[in-house]
């Protein structure tokens, strides 16, 4: 073992390295979530190969989010285990390998087996990086959490992308998604290499396998359901409600669907500069309000460029609140990796939950009080801002420097509160977390 790096950067790390780890964790979250737009575009083909129905379809694809429950409790232990980075490498390549599976179903009892393991791969994956995204956020000494989630979004799009245009192509699913697959195994397995490598001190107490949120992560995790509910529900009604209620054509309203992806990811990755000018809890609190903002101009729109804005507005509203939840998350407690995995939970929740109960409530009422329910949600986000306080203020402002045990990296042990510098590591005064580079 030897000591991470100088006190160069007074977390102990020199600048040039920790541009590095920052730059192999955002391709790390671009990889991650070229596996979802990958698989997304395959959907139809999938349902036509195992020829199950649509309400047979919609029950599978509920399989991934209980999946991912069940399994993201576990990537504290993992990496509590193994250390932050093999654990990273390993189960990302899980989650990469898995694309391949739901094109091989043969029916539906194989289709939801194969999406449980699919959730799971993906949720333990999901904690692990957010984890380790914070802990690289946490040495910077400012906000980088946004621009990630960013990147998610980016690998999502180019691996739809790349999706569209098989699908397009009449290529057969089982081959494209195997070598996307392959491709992406690779490309995860190279960027994991860069990241930061931390390991828990030999006397820290291993996280439990199985182990119920804090109760801090259900009062964030309550912030970020309403953003997720929000962003499920545009993406997937938005196009219908213009369609439905302005009537437009199919492409005037599918274009309702990009302002609102395309404005999410361009807040996302510009989101980090606003959150270190104004604090998390500001720009949560105007984030909320542009979000209702937009709720309102979608519900009271009278002509289809009305509610184009409308969207937009709502996607640039709910675009960094999720991040900052996974950051606060990580800095509410003695356990981080629970905490990010019990918002990660209620968030996969609400985004499951969206698309059906818009579509109750439309049944029951109208679209246009559907999206009335996601204005309410909106609001919430501005009630709640101040639960996020914790993610505002960069980690360095509250880093004590003190010797750790067997080769400090300037933190101090015990001096920082809820460092995720591998999931699930708990804080144990005197002992120097995380401070180890294998």
């Amino acid at each position: 073992m030897r000591q991470v790096g100088t006190e160069a950067d007074g977390q102990g790390l020199p600048a040039g390295a920790l541009r590095r780890a920052r730059i192999a964790v955002a391709l790390v979250f671009a990889v991650h979530g070229a596996v979802t737009g990958s698989f997304a575009t395959r959907v139809p083909w999938i349902q036509d190969h195992t020829a199950v129905s649509a309400g047979q379809l919609g029950l599978a694809l509920a399989f991934p989010a209980i999946g991912a429950a069940v399994a993201m409790p576990l990537a504290g232990w993992v990496s509590h285990r193994f250390g932050a980075r093999p654990a990273l490498r390993g189960l990302l390549a899980l989650w990469t390998l898995s694309l391949a599976l739901p094109a091989l179903a043969p029916g539906l009892a194989t289709l939801c087996a194969v999406l449980l393991v699919y959730g799971a791969t993906a949720g333990v994956a999901d904690v692990a990086m957010n984890a380790l995204g914070l802990e690289t956020e946490a040495r910077i000494g400012r906000s980088i959490m946004s621009g990630l989630h960013g990147m998610w979004s980016v690998g999502a799009l180019l691996g739809s992308a790349v999706g569209t245009v098989a699908a397009h192509a009449e290529v057969d699913a089982r081959a494209h998604l195997a070598v996307t697959a392959a491709v992406l195994t690779v490309l995860g397995t190279v960027a994991c290499q860069g990241v930061l490598n931390l390991r828990s001190a030999p006397d820290e107490h291993p996280p439990p396998h199985f182990a119920l949120p804090p109760k801090s992560a259900l009062v964030i995790g309550a912030v970020g359901f309403c953003a997720v509910f929000a962003e499920g529900a545009s993406l997937d009604w938005s196009a219908v409600y213009l369609r439905d209620e302005l009537s437009t054509s199919p492409g005037l309203a599918a274009a309702s669907t990009t302002a609102f992806a395309c404005t999410m990811a361009i807040a996302r990755l510009s989101g980090d500069a606003v959150v270190t000018r104004f604090g998390a809890v500001r720009t949560v609190r105007a984030s909320g309000a542009c979000a209702t903002l937009g709720g309102v101009v979608v519900i009271t729109a009278g002509h289809p460029a009305t509610a184009l804005a409308g969207f937009a507005l709502l996607g640039l509203g709910v675009a960094v609140v999720v991040p900052l939840a996974f950051a606060a998350a990580g800095r509410s407690g003695p356990a981080p990796s629970q905490a990010i995995a019990g918002v990660a939970t209620i968030t996969y929740t609400s985004g499951l939950i969206a698309p059906s109960a818009m579509g109750s409530v439309a049944d029951l009422t109208s679209l246009t009080v559907s999206f009335g329910l996601v204005t309410l949600l909106a609001v919430g986000l501005v009630a709640g801002a101040g639960v996020l306080r914790a993610a505002g203020q960069p980690m360095s402002a509250r880093t004590g420097h003190g010797p750790g045990d067997g080769g400090s990296d300037g933190a101090g042990g015990g001096a920082v509160r809820g460092v995720a510098q591998a999931p699930g590591a708990v804080d144990a005064p005197g002992a120097a977390r995380g401070g180890r580079d294998a």
